[in-house]
């Protein structure tokens, strides 16, 4: 393979300061910032990421460090690959996480594409996790710093892309990312972090769900378990299991949204004890660690983000599908979320739950 790599800068201080450690290496680079949609196409008239100003502090670390700077406009694979999937999950009683479709089709699919293209071998990007080979194989590992450990959202990266993907911030702690950027003058050094899907920057996806599609999702009955009528709704794309703010009910104990019913535009609530289970079943599987899972093995399962990790057994029931078992119950397992499994630091594979 030759050194040259593309970065993918975002106008954040991590791709800022993987750039910049690739430079130090002695890789040949250029960065490249994403241009995935137009404020307006999603509806946001506030700044947000992929914006103009976010181009602009990219280019202005680039300039910097003495590299050239592109912007490759992928917005109409971003319209298909993510904002179609997202409303399509929501519309589907899904709870979808967009920031693994971007991953999975953007930024190690279509860019690596790219990159193959002008003859760069390598995507780098700044996200804390690491890549190594063992067995013949090349595995994801947890980044150094567990505060900001983003394996979660990577695994449904095949072995193609992880051989042509570095990630350098993997061996950093954040501060220390920082204090680099700081150190380099980048403009970004202090800048934030940002916490939001960058085209649902305030957080109201069904707002934007019927600003992008132009159509209303009509209101209909919360129920109990039993059926009984409990008050009425606002749209089944509003609602995501585990809910309890924002349901607009004056009830007399906390109840939490276990199910929607599409068929029957039901959304369906109980009690804390009725959110948990003990298993799951996923789809849509990607191994990493191993080819196949040829008998049950111990794993540590994470169902989404922001939640630890929790001691299961996981097996393969299909080509394609996981069935996992947890030690002990799990609040709010949700339909259309990953769950990634774990052996240690090493990221075995991953589904999304049915």
């Amino acid at each position: 393979m030759n050194n040259r790599a593309i970065i993918a800068m975002s106008g954040g201080v991590d791709s800022s300061v993987a750039a910049y450690l690739m430079q130090q290496r002695g890789y040949d680079i250029i960065g490249a910032t994403l241009r995935l949609f137009t404020n307006e196409d999603a509806g946001i008239r506030e700044k947000s990421c992929c914006s103009l100003s976010d181009v602009e502090d990219a280019r202005a670390v680039a300039h910097r460090l003495g590299i050239e700077h592109y912007v490759f406009n992928f917005s109409d694979d971003f319209r298909t690959e993510v904002m179609d999937r997202f409303v399509n999950a929501y519309e589907n009683g899904r709870t979808p996480n967009p920031c693994i479709d971007c991953n999975r089709y953007i930024k190690f699919k279509r860019l690596l594409q790219r990159a193959k293209e002008l003859e760069y071998d390598y995507v780098v990007t700044g996200h804390y996790a690491r890549i190594a080979r063992e067995n013949g194989r090349y595995i994801l590992k947890k980044g150094l710093d567990e505060t900001k450990d983003q394996t979660y959202v990577l695994y449904s990266m095949t072995q193609e892309q992880l051989k042509h993907t570095l990630l350098p911030l993997g061996e950093l702690r954040k501060t220390e990312v920082r204090e680099i950027a700081a150190e380099q003058g980048f403009i970004n050094a202090k800048k934030h972090d940002s916490q939001d899907i960058c085209f649902v920057p305030d957080g109201r996806y069904a707002d934007f769900i019927e600003q992008y599609t132009g159509r209303e999702y009509p209101g209909g009955n919360f129920v109990d378990m039993e059926g009984n009528v409990l008050g009425t709704h606002k749209g089944v794309i509003r609602y995501t299991r585990g809910q309890r703010k924002g349901l607009g009910l004056a009830l007399p104990k906390p109840m939490y949204v276990c199910r929607t019913d599409l068929d029957k535009n039901l959304v369906v609530l109980g009690d804390n004890d009725d959110l948990f289970s003990s298993s799951l079943d996923a789809s849509d599987i990607n191994l990493m660690a191993v080819e196949r899972i040829e008998q049950p093995i111990r794993v540590q399962a994470k169902i989404r983000y922001s939640q630890s990790a929790a001691d299961a057994v996981v097996w393969q029931t299909g080509d394609d599908r996981l069935h996992v078992e947890f030690d002990k119950p799990q609040r709010a397992i949700t339909r259309g979320q990953a769950v990634v499994l774990y052996d240690g630091e090493t990221v075995v594979g991953g589904g999304v739950i049915e």
